[in-house]
């Protein structure tokens, strides 16, 4: 799937979203969408992060690198956003990060990434991302706008992500020490 075409169905999905009538959340449905934000959301993103290690063979480390550096960055992009742009969230016009929806930013990054090395999964990648960001709207905690920016912020780091050799943030440090011994670790980029 091509990135316009992944981008043109993330924008219909969610723009059918902003159709459907303005109500808050039904219990039955209230309690999915508290699922699908909280713990729902933690599965998602934790699965997205360790799936490669299970599944990759010889790549999973490196796969796993490259998710978790993507989720990393997306969140910190966009907790930064939050912070400079100050919007009212729907629910409490005291709470000032509504824009844009770190919830919808961080899954579809994973959702790029994975939909990258597992391109027959990529629908349900998608579908997972964008049920995430309803779930956000449905609980009227942030607007369709600002779901949308997340999922859009979300998958942008993932391209560049995948378009860079060593990653954004984050990547493995394997070195000789100068006393014959290899060192491993993990090391965070200090480049701007």
């Amino acid at each position: 799937m091509t990135w316009k075409q992944t981008l043109l169905a993330a924008t219909l999905i969610f723009s059918s979203m902003s159709f459907a009538p303005s109500v808050r959340a039904q219990t039955t449905n209230k309690g999915f969408s508290e699922f699908v934000s909280g713990a729902g959301t933690i599965l998602y993103l934790g699965g997205g992060s360790l799936l490669p290690l299970l599944t990759d063979g010889a790549d999973g480390g490196q796969h796993s690198l490259r998710v978790v550096d993507a989720l990393g960055t997306s969140a910190a992009l966009c907790y930064g956003l939050q912070q400079v742009i100050k919007s009212p969230r729907p629910d409490n016009e005291r709470e000032l990060d509504s824009f844009p929806s770190c919830h919808a930013t961080t899954a579809f990054a994973v959702a790029r990434i994975q939909s990258h090395y597992h391109p027959d999964y990529a629908i349900l990648w998608y579908s997972g991302a964008a049920l995430i960001g309803y779930s956000r709207i449905d609980l009227n905690r942030h607007r369709f706008i600002e779901v949308l920016a997340g999922a859009g912020l979300g998958y942008l780091v993932g391209e560049i992500e995948l378009g860079q050799k060593r990653g954004l943030l984050l990547f493995p440090l394997i070195r000789p020490d100068g006393q014959g011994n290899t060192v491993y670790g993990l090391q965070v980029k200090a480049e701007f």
